[in-house]
């Protein structure tokens, strides 16, 4: 036959409840400081930045010229559009 396992005293079974309890803040502890308002934008900044600093930056961390005259120019050219949009739509 197989042996029964014998019966955990009653300090044991407190002894689990308390080592679960504490693991189950430390978890819900955890859990709340990731899903916090701030640290979310922690993050999301720092992936931004990571980002904007791989398109505009090379491995060396010199600035990407070809990419930033791009941008540049496409700002500018936005502007002149809405310039001349505004010219020719708001005549006095």
């Amino acid at each position: 036959m197989a042996d029964k396992p014998k019966p955990r005293s009653e300090k044991d079974i407190e002894a689990d409840l308390s080592a679960t309890r504490d693991r189950l803040a430390r978890t819900v502890d955890q859990l709340t400081f990731r899903a916090s308002p701030a640290e979310l934008k922690r993050r999301q900044l720092e992936k931004l930045k990571a980002k904007l600093n791989e398109i505009a930056l090379d491995a060396e961390g010199q600035p990407r010229l070809d990419r930033l005259a791009s941008a540049l120019g496409g700002v500018s050219g936005v502007a002149l559009v809405l310039g001349f949009a505004r010219r020719l739509f708001h005549k006095r």
